[in-house]
């Protein structure tokens, strides 16, 4: 007859099978190791079908050359920085409207009925408009009208058809946070003495965002890439820049230097997102314990 202990180590799985029950047999060191050699081969194996491919001379030179990424790479790398900057502008302004449409649209009560419907249409508009259209309908339309002391800068127009569209889809995730944050905690700081808006600032807002950074920063990425359709209003921004290379030219790696330069900012983001889930997932599970 087993004691307790006994039939609790007895149950409990052992150290090899617990890990093939959790992660399967590669593990550890060996599925690291297995894990670079399947990825060499799978890379090994497309790079191959690619350089046999009978329009591969013909390709390369077309997108790959090496005298034309020198020359236009400076230039395209010049006006990556109005992206940049278009981005960081963008994404203040995204960060507060966003947040203002997610209150407005939980705010209870008949008296705010007008602000939550304000709040429904916009979200619903702006998240259905392609966002070329809003650029081409902003940047061209508004300035078209002729109105005295309206601005004719392609970058304001660019940065105000962004900010309108990404804020529609960060007001949903600010909502999504907002909505998981439990009653109970309003209602504790609505019994120690704080009105509603003190408790939604002191109290829902704060942890609505901490849950919500990563796919903050998700929506972030997608803004940063659609900084490039702001350059069918004639800014010469990366894009803009590289079709203007490409065209002197007659060669398309000055496209290759612009999407070298997307991805050099935004892999570094995708990865910062992988590591916050991984972080917020830990914490989780360790909480539950």
């Amino acid at each position: 007859m087993t004691g307790p202990g006994t039939l609790g180590q007895e149950a409990m799985p052992s150290g090899s099978r617990r890990s093939r029950l959790l992660g399967g047999p590669y593990t550890g060191s060996r599925g690291v190791i297995v894990s670079i050699i399947s990825t060499i081969f799978v890379l090994g194996l497309a790079g191959l079908l690619i350089v046999n491919a009978p329009g591969w001379e013909d390709f390369k030179a077309f997108f790959f050359d090496p005298e034309v990424f020198a020359s236009s790479w400076p230039k395209v790398l010049q006006a990556f920085l109005v992206n940049v900057r278009m981005f960081l502008v963008a994404e203040f302004f995204v960060l507060i409207c966003g947040l203002l449409l997610a209150i407005m649209r939980g705010l209870p009560g008949p008296v705010f009925t007008p602000f939550r419907g304000f709040a429904i249409i916009y979200v619903d508009v702006f998240r259905g408009l392609p966002a070329i259209l809003v650029v081409y309908v902003l940047g061209f339309g508004i300035p078209g009208l002729g109105i005295e002391g309206v601005p004719t800068d392609e970058f304001f127009w660019g940065v105000l058809s962004l900010v309108l569209l990404y804020s529609a889809y960060v007001s949903e995730v600010y909502r999504a946070g907002i909505d998981s944050v439990h009653p109970s905690q309003e209602a504790a700081a609505r019994s120690l003495g704080l009105t509603r808006f003190q408790a939604l600032r002191f109290v829902v807002v704060p942890q609505a965002v901490r849950r919500v950074i990563p796919p903050l920063l998700n929506d972030f990425i997608g803004l940063q890439k659609d900084t490039a359709l702001v350059g069918l209003l004639g800014l010469v921004e990366a894009f803009r820049r590289a079709d203007i290379e490409a065209a002197a030219a007659f060669n398309f790696t000055p496209y290759v230097a612009t999407a070298i330069l997307f991805l050099l900012l935004t892999i570094p983001l995708s990865r910062f997102v992988d590591w916050l889930v991984a972080r917020d997932r830990r914490r989780q599970m360790a909480g539950a314990r």
